[in-house]
Protein backbone atom coordinates (compact mmCIF):
# COMPACT_ATOMS: atom_id res chain seq x y z
CA UNK A 1 0.00 0.00 0.00
CA UNK A 2 2.89 2.41 0.88
CA UNK A 3 4.53 1.55 -2.24
CA UNK A 4 0.87 2.27 -4.45
CA UNK A 5 0.90 5.48 -2.59
CA UNK A 6 4.49 7.12 -3.46
CA UNK A 7 3.52 6.44 -7.15
CA UNK A 8 0.49 7.68 -6.60
CA UNK A 9 2.27 10.83 -5.31
CA UNK A 10 4.50 10.69 -8.14
CA UNK A 11 2.63 10.52 -10.68
CA UNK A 12 0.65 13.53 -9.28
CA UNK A 13 4.10 15.57 -8.87
CA UNK A 14 4.39 14.96 -12.97
CA UNK A 15 1.32 15.70 -13.58
CA UNK A 16 0.76 18.58 -12.03
CA UNK A 17 4.10 20.08 -14.16
CA UNK A 18 2.68 18.43 -17.18
CA UNK A 19 0.08 20.68 -16.49
CA UNK A 20 1.73 24.22 -16.23
CA UNK A 21 3.29 23.76 -19.81
CA UNK A 22 0.04 21.61 -20.97
CA UNK A 23 -2.33 24.81 -20.28
CA UNK A 24 -0.23 27.34 -22.55
CA UNK A 25 -0.32 24.76 -25.67
CA UNK A 26 -4.32 24.21 -24.62
CA UNK A 27 -4.67 28.06 -24.32
CA UNK A 28 -3.45 29.06 -27.67
CA UNK A 29 -4.70 26.40 -29.49
CA UNK A 30 -8.59 27.32 -27.67
CA UNK A 31 -8.09 30.86 -29.30
CA UNK A 32 -6.18 30.37 -32.52
CA UNK A 33 -6.77 26.06 -33.21
CA UNK A 34 -2.90 25.74 -33.74
CA UNK A 35 -0.67 24.52 -31.38
CA UNK A 36 2.36 26.55 -30.93
CA UNK A 37 5.47 24.14 -30.79
CA UNK A 38 7.83 25.97 -29.68
CA UNK A 39 6.24 26.24 -26.08
CA UNK A 40 8.65 24.07 -25.13
CA UNK A 41 11.30 25.72 -25.71
CA UNK A 42 10.00 28.43 -23.42
CA UNK A 43 9.62 26.24 -20.88
CA UNK A 44 13.53 25.34 -21.42
CA UNK A 45 14.67 29.03 -21.80
CA UNK A 46 12.32 29.91 -18.36
CA UNK A 47 14.89 27.15 -16.68
CA UNK A 48 18.23 28.53 -17.75
CA UNK A 49 17.16 32.53 -17.11
CA UNK A 50 16.16 31.24 -13.71
CA UNK A 51 19.79 29.61 -13.27
CA UNK A 52 21.86 32.25 -14.31
CA UNK A 53 19.64 34.36 -12.05
CA UNK A 54 19.89 31.89 -9.13
CA UNK A 55 23.93 31.89 -9.67
CA UNK A 56 23.93 35.82 -9.45
CA UNK A 57 22.06 36.00 -6.62
CA UNK A 58 23.84 33.28 -4.61
CA UNK A 59 27.09 34.80 -5.18
CA UNK A 60 25.84 37.95 -3.87
CA UNK A 61 24.91 36.41 -0.59
CA UNK A 62 21.35 36.22 -0.83
CA UNK A 63 18.80 33.68 0.93
CA UNK A 64 17.37 30.72 -0.40
CA UNK A 65 13.96 31.53 -0.29
CA UNK A 66 14.39 35.32 -1.66
CA UNK A 67 16.48 33.79 -4.34
CA UNK A 68 13.98 31.23 -5.59
CA UNK A 69 11.39 33.71 -5.96
CA UNK A 70 13.56 36.52 -7.44
CA UNK A 71 14.37 34.08 -10.18
CA UNK A 72 11.10 32.82 -10.81
CA UNK A 73 10.00 36.18 -11.36
CA UNK A 74 12.91 37.30 -13.75
CA UNK A 75 12.11 33.85 -15.66
CA UNK A 76 8.25 34.26 -15.97
CA UNK A 77 8.88 37.91 -17.26
CA UNK A 78 11.49 37.37 -19.61
CA UNK A 79 10.03 33.97 -20.86
CA UNK A 80 6.45 35.74 -21.39
CA UNK A 81 8.38 38.62 -23.68
CA UNK A 82 9.71 35.60 -25.36
CA UNK A 83 6.45 33.90 -25.89
CA UNK A 84 5.17 37.65 -26.80
CA UNK A 85 8.25 38.11 -29.74
CA UNK A 86 7.36 34.19 -30.83
CA UNK A 87 3.85 35.22 -31.40
CA UNK A 88 4.38 38.87 -33.28
CA UNK A 89 7.35 36.77 -35.35
CA UNK A 90 5.89 33.37 -36.24
CA UNK A 91 2.06 33.73 -36.12
CA UNK A 92 0.77 37.50 -36.70
CA UNK A 93 2.05 37.56 -39.91
CA UNK A 94 0.52 34.51 -40.99
CA UNK A 95 -2.98 35.38 -39.61
CA UNK A 96 -4.52 34.62 -43.19
CA UNK A 97 -2.42 31.83 -44.50
CA UNK A 98 -3.03 28.64 -44.43
CA UNK A 99 -3.15 26.16 -40.91
CA UNK A 100 0.39 24.61 -42.85
CA UNK A 101 2.37 27.33 -42.76
CA UNK A 102 1.40 28.84 -39.38
CA UNK A 103 2.56 25.24 -38.27
CA UNK A 104 5.81 24.79 -39.88
CA UNK A 105 6.75 28.62 -38.96
CA UNK A 106 6.01 27.19 -35.46
CA UNK A 107 8.43 23.95 -35.83
CA UNK A 108 11.11 26.60 -37.45
CA UNK A 109 10.92 28.81 -34.17
CA UNK A 110 11.36 25.75 -31.91
CA UNK A 111 14.41 25.27 -33.69
CA UNK A 112 16.11 28.29 -33.88
CA UNK A 113 15.49 28.63 -29.78
CA UNK A 114 16.81 25.02 -29.04
CA UNK A 115 19.90 26.15 -31.42
CA UNK A 116 20.49 29.77 -29.94
CA UNK A 117 20.18 28.33 -26.45
CA UNK A 118 22.84 25.94 -27.11
CA UNK A 119 25.35 28.04 -29.04
CA UNK A 120 24.49 30.86 -25.90
CA UNK A 121 25.54 27.78 -23.53
CA UNK A 122 26.59 24.69 -23.96
CA UNK A 123 25.25 21.47 -25.20
CA UNK A 124 26.31 19.37 -22.13
CA UNK A 125 23.53 19.19 -18.86
CA UNK A 126 24.21 21.85 -16.14
CA UNK A 127 23.70 21.35 -12.72
CA UNK A 128 21.05 22.95 -11.76
CA UNK A 129 20.75 24.70 -7.55
CA UNK A 130 18.04 23.23 -5.22
CA UNK A 131 15.81 26.57 -4.75
CA UNK A 132 13.20 24.64 -3.41
CA UNK A 133 13.60 25.11 0.96
CA UNK A 134 13.46 22.14 3.08
CA UNK A 135 11.17 22.03 5.81
CA UNK A 136 9.44 20.23 8.26
CA UNK A 137 6.04 18.55 7.76
CA UNK A 138 4.48 14.59 8.63
CA UNK A 139 7.99 12.91 8.96
CA UNK A 140 6.25 9.32 8.66
CA UNK A 141 5.56 10.13 4.93
CA UNK A 142 8.73 12.66 4.39
CA UNK A 143 10.27 9.25 2.37
CA UNK A 144 7.71 8.85 0.15
CA UNK A 145 6.62 12.77 -1.03
CA UNK A 146 9.37 16.12 -0.17
CA UNK A 147 8.99 18.75 1.00
CA UNK A 148 10.05 20.42 -2.39
CA UNK A 149 7.51 18.66 -4.03
CA UNK A 150 4.64 20.16 -1.61
CA UNK A 151 5.71 23.00 -3.17
CA UNK A 152 5.66 21.90 -6.69
CA UNK A 153 1.87 20.77 -6.31
CA UNK A 154 1.05 24.02 -4.47
CA UNK A 155 2.07 26.34 -6.86
CA UNK A 156 0.81 24.49 -9.70
CA UNK A 157 -2.87 24.02 -7.76
CA UNK A 158 -2.12 27.95 -7.16
CA UNK A 159 -1.70 28.86 -10.99
CA UNK A 160 -4.17 26.59 -12.00
CA UNK A 161 -6.89 28.35 -9.23
CA UNK A 162 -5.67 31.67 -10.80
CA UNK A 163 -6.21 30.97 -14.21
CA UNK A 164 -9.36 29.88 -13.97
CA UNK A 165 -10.75 33.05 -12.16
CA UNK A 166 -9.04 34.98 -14.96
CA UNK A 167 -10.95 33.39 -17.63
CA UNK A 168 -14.64 33.04 -15.80
CA UNK A 169 -14.53 36.29 -13.61
CA UNK A 170 -12.80 39.32 -15.52
CA UNK A 171 -13.19 41.05 -18.29
CA UNK A 172 -9.71 39.61 -20.09
CA UNK A 173 -11.03 36.18 -20.08
CA UNK A 174 -14.39 37.23 -21.23
CA UNK A 175 -12.60 38.74 -24.19
CA UNK A 176 -10.45 35.61 -24.38
CA UNK A 177 -13.86 33.52 -24.62
CA UNK A 178 -15.00 35.71 -27.23
CA UNK A 179 -12.49 35.20 -29.27
CA UNK A 180 -11.98 31.10 -28.82
CA UNK A 181 -15.50 31.01 -30.20
CA UNK A 182 -15.88 33.57 -33.01
CA UNK A 183 -13.16 35.41 -33.53
CA UNK A 184 -15.05 37.53 -36.34
CA UNK A 185 -18.01 38.30 -34.13
CA UNK A 186 -15.38 39.37 -31.71
CA UNK A 187 -13.82 41.66 -33.68
CA UNK A 188 -17.13 43.18 -34.56
CA UNK A 189 -18.49 43.75 -30.65
CA UNK A 190 -15.23 45.69 -30.39
CA UNK A 191 -12.30 42.84 -29.16
CA UNK A 192 -8.78 43.50 -29.56
CA UNK A 193 -8.41 40.19 -31.24
CA UNK A 194 -4.39 41.03 -31.71
CA UNK A 195 -4.25 41.92 -28.56
CA UNK A 196 -6.23 38.92 -26.82
CA UNK A 197 -4.06 36.25 -29.20
CA UNK A 198 -0.79 37.90 -27.58
CA UNK A 199 -1.68 38.02 -23.99
CA UNK A 200 -2.81 34.31 -24.21
CA UNK A 201 0.92 33.40 -25.66
CA UNK A 202 2.04 35.97 -22.81
CA UNK A 203 -0.12 34.12 -20.12
CA UNK A 204 0.23 30.12 -21.30
CA UNK A 205 4.49 31.31 -21.68
CA UNK A 206 4.53 32.25 -17.83
CA UNK A 207 2.90 28.91 -16.89
CA UNK A 208 5.32 27.43 -18.99
CA UNK A 209 8.59 29.46 -17.33
CA UNK A 210 7.09 28.18 -13.42
CA UNK A 211 7.11 24.58 -14.28
CA UNK A 212 10.61 24.94 -15.84
CA UNK A 213 11.97 26.41 -12.62
CA UNK A 214 10.46 24.18 -10.11
CA UNK A 215 11.46 20.87 -12.32
CA UNK A 216 14.83 22.24 -12.63
CA UNK A 217 15.28 22.76 -9.22
CA UNK A 218 13.35 19.91 -8.34
CA UNK A 219 15.92 17.72 -10.81
CA UNK A 220 19.32 19.34 -10.06
CA UNK A 221 20.16 19.79 -14.17
CA UNK A 222 19.06 21.26 -17.01
CA UNK A 223 20.28 21.68 -20.75
CA UNK A 224 19.23 22.93 -24.00
CA UNK A 225 17.10 20.04 -25.18
CA UNK A 226 14.94 19.47 -22.05
CA UNK A 227 11.90 21.66 -23.27
CA UNK A 228 11.32 18.94 -26.62
CA UNK A 229 10.76 16.19 -24.26
CA UNK A 230 8.45 18.00 -21.95
CA UNK A 231 7.18 19.65 -24.76
CA UNK A 232 5.97 16.45 -26.13
CA UNK A 233 4.65 14.98 -23.04
CA UNK A 234 2.60 18.30 -22.70
CA UNK A 235 1.39 18.33 -25.97
CA UNK A 236 0.14 14.50 -25.50
CA UNK A 237 -1.36 15.31 -21.97
CA UNK A 238 -3.46 18.32 -23.96
CA UNK A 239 -4.52 16.02 -26.16
CA UNK A 240 -5.41 13.77 -23.86
CA UNK A 241 -7.37 15.33 -22.01
CA UNK A 242 -9.26 17.61 -25.24
CA UNK A 243 -6.89 20.13 -26.58
CA UNK A 244 -8.85 23.51 -26.21
CA UNK A 245 -10.12 22.47 -22.93
CA UNK A 246 -7.84 24.15 -19.59
CA UNK A 247 -9.68 21.52 -17.36
CA UNK A 248 -9.11 18.91 -19.94
CA UNK A 249 -5.26 19.78 -19.72
CA UNK A 250 -5.16 19.27 -15.99
CA UNK A 251 -7.01 16.05 -16.02
CA UNK A 252 -4.93 14.90 -19.03
CA UNK A 253 -1.61 15.96 -17.57
CA UNK A 254 -3.05 13.87 -14.21
CA UNK A 255 -3.70 10.88 -16.33
CA UNK A 256 -0.59 10.69 -18.39
CA UNK A 257 1.69 11.28 -15.17
CA UNK A 258 -0.09 8.38 -12.92
CA UNK A 259 0.28 6.12 -16.14
CA UNK A 260 4.02 6.92 -16.52
CA UNK A 261 4.60 6.85 -12.54
CA UNK A 262 2.56 3.19 -12.33
CA UNK A 263 3.79 1.60 -15.35
CA UNK A 264 7.27 2.31 -14.29
CA UNK A 265 6.91 1.38 -10.67
CA UNK A 266 4.76 -2.35 -11.29
CA UNK A 267 5.91 -2.68 -15.06
CA UNK A 268 9.54 -1.33 -16.37
CA UNK A 269 11.35 2.14 -16.64
CA UNK A 270 12.87 1.56 -20.05
CA UNK A 271 9.61 1.73 -22.03
CA UNK A 272 7.99 4.52 -19.86
CA UNK A 273 7.38 6.58 -22.95
CA UNK A 274 6.34 4.41 -25.24
CA UNK A 275 3.84 2.92 -22.64
CA UNK A 276 2.46 6.81 -22.65
CA UNK A 277 2.10 7.03 -26.46
CA UNK A 278 0.28 3.61 -26.43
CA UNK A 279 -2.15 5.05 -23.69
CA UNK A 280 -3.03 8.07 -25.93
CA UNK A 281 -3.85 5.81 -28.70
CA UNK A 282 -5.91 4.37 -26.75
CA UNK A 283 -7.75 6.66 -25.39
CA UNK A 284 -8.34 8.32 -28.92
CA UNK A 285 -9.53 5.32 -30.42
CA UNK A 286 -12.37 5.48 -27.72
CA UNK A 287 -12.58 9.42 -27.65
CA UNK A 288 -11.14 11.17 -30.52
CA UNK A 289 -11.97 14.42 -28.90
CA UNK A 290 -10.13 13.76 -25.47
CA UNK A 291 -11.26 12.78 -22.27
CA UNK A 292 -12.92 16.07 -21.42
CA UNK A 293 -13.36 17.47 -25.45
CA UNK A 294 -16.53 17.81 -26.66
CA UNK A 295 -16.95 16.62 -30.81
CA UNK A 296 -17.42 19.34 -33.08
CA UNK A 297 -20.32 19.12 -35.28
CA UNK A 298 -20.06 20.91 -38.86
CA UNK A 299 -22.50 22.94 -39.99
CA UNK A 300 -23.76 22.64 -43.14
Amino acid sequence: MEYFLELFLSGLIRGSIYALIALGYTMVYGIIELINFAHGEIYMIGAFTALIVASVLTMLGWNQIAIILLASVVAVIYSSAYGYTVEKIAYQPLRGAPRLSALISAIGMSLFLQNYVLLAQTSDFMPFPSLIPEFKFMESYEHIISSPEIVILATTTLVMIFLAFLIKFTRMGKAMRATAQDREMAMLVGVDVDRIISFTFIIGSATAALGGVLIASHIGQINFYIGFLAGIKAFVAAVLGGIGSIPGAVVGSLVLGWTESFFTGYVSSDYEDVFAFLFLVFILIFRPSGIMGRAETEKV
